[in-house]
């Protein structure tokens, strides 16, 4: 799945829609209410008067609830994914490769942040939700494979605890979702440097 795929295109085309809404926007709406209230308090009732639209308009594009959550969640790790599929992942210096998924993952998660955001506040109480925390935590293991790689090549600093390298490198992407504003000044890309700067070169002054 190509990382430029829209919330719509994850698994199965948009549906033609009923005036109003299409799928795409049924799917945008229901990220947002998600993450306002949360999966578990959010009913087809709420999200039908959000959508200010009828429940029976919203089964017109879902199945049902969970099935609203398994397409954000296709969408926000597609991207995540597909960063690994790239072939400046797998190939060349692991420094390299590792500068190259952190840079990713900080774009990735600018751009689908609200989709990224509903991933990372998963609570794993449906098998929709286990089944994608399970797949977050097969690209956390290939990250952490990547700091293990860079150590042993010598690159990364061993003085550190591999753990840690990696538990710290994923806690300053992920708490992006808390403060990063889209439409700003700081694009994805500024914020990915600004990102491995930090990571890989610390903030004293050079």
């Amino acid at each position: 799945m190509s990382s430029t795929e829209s919330a719509a295109d994850v698994r199965t085309p948009a549906k033609a829609g009923r005036p109003g809404h299409d799928q795409h926007s049924v799917l945008t709406i229901a990220v947002g209410v998600f993450n306002e209230f949360g999966y578990e308090a959010t009913s087809m009732g709420v999200l039908a008067e959000r959508l200010g639209t009828s429940k029976s308009a919203i089964y017109h594009h879902f199945p049902g609830k969970e099935d609203v959550l398994r397409r954000a969640l296709d969408y926000a790790l597609g991207g995540l994914e597909a960063i690994l599929e790239d072939a400046r992942a797998t190939a060349g210096p692991a420094d390299v490769r590792l500068r190259f998924v952190v840079a990713e993952a900080v774009r990735v998660l600018c751009e689908r942040l609200p989709y990224v955001t509903l991933l990372l506040r998963l609570r794993g109480n449906t098998e929709v939700e286990r089944d994608a925390l399970d797949r977050r935590r097969r690209f956390n293991a290939a990250m952490a494979a990547l700091v293990e790689a860079a150590r042993a090549d010598g690159t990364v600093r061993t003085d550190v605890d591999a753990r840690t390298t990696t538990r710290l490198l994923f806690g300053m992407i992920n708490s992006i979702v808390e403060w990063y504003r889209p439409g700003g000044p700081m694009t994805p890309a500024l914020l990915a440097q600004d990102v491995l700067a930090v990571a890989f070169d610390g903030i004293r002054a050079p």
